[in-house]
């Protein structure tokens, strides 16, 4: 079965997660055939690309799949990690991405949202970054993805308290463009993708390019990212991180000794 099904109609392409079965968690598998996808929209291409799953769906995507982070000791979201490229391979695609979002979105998938162009809701669709939740530490990549997106106050609260943002909030914050009823959300979001594909691809492709070029133009000096990236060690070195994986592979509430 695949995990990931796509279509063409015109010049959109869409792209819908289809694995319900593990509430669309961002497996290496999925994420590979999700990036297949978006490699072969751009060699035909595509002039918007929506990214949806099924019609109807409780979760939209429960996040990274917690069961392939790695044990103690190995930095669990580095460069190479399969969400890291998924997130970079959406921002650096030529053309809009528009995320169609029905029902809830955890962790990881929570960036991958917010790495879309456009975001379209439905009024149950809520937002959760659960790091805090493993014991996971968050990479610097990640946070300035979310920084782009939530407004700090905010984006604290939510990765400090890993509870869900609703959609009503969500909207009212300008996290997402629209919020509309399940029944109107398909139409909608094909319109603004047709609307999309009329105006120049060239002329759109290098503004999202500069956009994206001019949202990270934040200074790191190498001596700050080495005193993160020692920070985030510390964590995932830690029994903390031992016992948020444990914790979930036992299906119970950690218990964090903090150290």
């Amino acid at each position: 079965m695949a995990l990931v099904l796509s279509a063409t109609q015109g010049h959109t392409g869409i792209i819908t997660l289809n694995h319900s079965e593990k509430r669309n968690a961002l497996s290496e598998a999925l994420v590979h055939e999700l990036i297949g996808v978006l490699d072969d929209f751009r060699h035909r291409e595509i002039r918007a690309v929506i990214l949806r799953a099924q019609p109807g769906i409780k979760v939209w995507s429960a996040g990274h799949d917690v069961n392939e982070l790695p044990g103690r000791g190995r930095d669990p979201l580095g460069w190479n990690d399969p969400l890291r490229i998924l997130i970079r391979t959406l921002q650096e695609y030529p053309a809009p991405i528009i995320g169609l979002i029905e029902g809830s979105v955890w962790g990881g998938a929570c960036e991958v949202a917010m790495a879309c162009d456009i975001l379209v809701i439905t009024p149950d669709v809520s937002f959760a970054i659960t790091p805090a939740k493993m014991g996971v530490p968050y990479n610097i990549g990640g946070l300035l993805t979310l920084l782009n997106m939530i407004p700090l106050p905010i984006v604290k609260e939510m990765l400090f308290t890993a509870e869900p943002l609703p959609s009503d909030q969500a909207f009212n914050l300008g996290i997402v463009n629209y919020v509309k009823p399940a029944d109107e959300i398909e139409a909608f979001v094909g319109n603004i993708a047709d609307r999309i594909a009329l105006n120049s691809p060239l002329s759109i492709g290098v503004m999202k390019d500069a956009l994206r070029l001019l949202s990270s133009a934040h200074a790191v000096s190498p001596e700050l990212f080495e005193r993160i990236q020692g920070m985030r060690r510390i964590v995932y070195d830690s029994e903390d991180y031992q016992e948020g994986i444990r914790a979930f592979r036992e299906k119970r509430k950690p218990k964090f000794p903090g150290k």
